[in-house]
């Protein structure tokens, strides 16, 4: 039987530690204090058959697990033969702790609730065994012994019930921890210029080992759940929130979704931005890739990304993500005043001429700047133009901006004029 299985057998007879009284109610009390007696040696039996039967159970019985096996088989041992001469009555208290102590000691060390499970079923079994001698030896009836055996099963699956939400809890608050941890790792990290001892002591709390490599994430408002209006009949449905599509993220991926300003720190950039769930992630919420720095340098990462997606860079629903952004576009956002009063100065020439004629030579123009010699057959190449239409517009270009073609300086203010045109 499965953790799930087991769980829902128990919730099926009765919520663990409030027994409605189920089979107990027509055992004859008397059998309950001779169960207490068989109990004496049937502990030991089931911790002998456990450790011989179960790897993971099969170490010598010192410190805290055989501690918590000794305490776990008499409890369970003890509880049920009470609740036999109670006739199902309520469960004492002080029983559930030592359950929920066996769930998370499974956690503890590392394992799924598999081997747990296989020690309740063979200590039910042999328990049954024994029982039933006891049952038979007072000459009690078939049904009586039938009943009994009921009990016992009942009884177990109640015990495993509370061991899995024990572990469920301690897994839930593990992540809980893991969760703060990481927090406090991606606060530190896009804040500023960190101390590294800080940071070496954040990421070994949070178990995130540095990358050499991180890029952070500008984030677009998340889609609300309770605002998502459904599709209308003949419209596709839109993706499934961001909110239920948190758990798609890859684990070492750091995460602000709760503000107003929502980012990721993705280590390892060159890996993980390859994983098409996260791209996906990123086209549905407008994101943009700050570029790939140090782990100090994350905070410039987050603003050069953020400062990208501010001047309308984020990629739509059916584009790619900006991933890889070019520095020299960076550069241009850093003053766009001074951009526009470059372009104004060096771009003057082409203030005469119409919208049309505008584009197209200061097209041809950037093409000339930016080829190995700036011939008409390289611009025709780069344009996709036929070379006598490059030719003609180099010549318009060269008599409108002269001997500034030939100035280094002001080659250079021509180019970022015109790139910043495409920012």
């Amino acid at each position: 039987m499965t953790t799930t299985e087991t769980a829902a057998t128990a919730a099926g007879r009765g919520t663990p530690g409030q027994s409605r009284g189920g089979p107990w109610t027509a055992l004859p009390r008397r059998l309950g204090a001779e169960l207490e007696k068989e109990n004496r040696t049937v502990a030991a039996e089931i911790i002998h058959e456990i450790r011989g039967q179960i790897p993971e159970f099969s170490r010598p019985l010192s410190g805290k697990f055989g501690v918590a096996m000794q305490q776990g088989v008499e409890t369970a041992l003890l509880e049920f033969a009470q609740r036999v001469t109670s006739a199902g009555g309520p469960r004492e208290s002080t029983h559930v702790p030592v359950y929920r102590a066996l769930g998370r000691g499974e956690l503890v060390e590392g394992r799924s609730l598999d081997a747990l499970q296989a020690a309740y079923r063979l200590g039910a079994r042999i328990a049954w065994r024994r029982y039933a001698r006891v049952a038979r030896r007072l000459a009690l009836g078939t049904e009586a012994v039938a009943l009994l055996a009921e009990a016992v099963f009942t009884h177990i699956d109640e015990i495993a019930a509370v061991s899995v939400q024990a572990y469920a809890d301690a897994q839930a608050d593990a992540a809980g921890t893991a969760g703060r941890r990481r927090h406090r790792l991606l606060i530190l990290l896009t804040s500023g210029d960190p101390d590294p001892q800080a940071l070496d002591r954040a990421a070994a709390e949070a178990d995130w080992p540095l990358p050499d490599r991180v890029a952070a994430v500008a984030l677009g408002p998340l889609p609300d759940t309770a605002t998502a209006r459904p599709a209308a009949p003949d419209r596709k449905a839109p993706a499934a929130p961001f909110a239920l599509r948190r758990n798609r993220l890859p684990d070492t991926v750091l995460a602000d979704l709760e503000s107003s300003l929502p980012c990721l720190v993705v280590p390892t950039p060159h890996l993980l931005l390859a994983d098409p769930r996260l791209q996906q992630l990123l086209r549905e919420t407008g994101a943009v890739v700050g570029p790939a720095v140090p782990p100090g340098q994350t905070a410039d990462s987050l603003r050069w990304a953020r400062s990208l997606r501010d001047a309308g860079a984020a990629a739509g629903p059916d584009s790619s993500p900006v991933t890889d952004p070019s520095l020299a576009r960076l550069l241009l956002l850093a003053d766009p005043a001074l951009v526009r009063l470059m372009a104004r100065r060096r771009l003057k020439p082409l203030a005469s001429l119409t919208p049309k004629q505008r584009d197209r030579l200061a097209a041809t123009l950037l093409a000339c700047l930016q080829t190995p010699h700036g011939t008409a057959p390289e611009i025709a190449a780069r344009l996709g133009i036929h070379p006598q239409t490059a030719r003609q517009r180099l010549h318009q270009v060269q008599r409108l901006f002269g001997d500034a073609l030939a100035d280094p300086d002001a080659r250079f203010e021509l180019e970022a004029a015109l790139r910043a045109a495409l920012v």
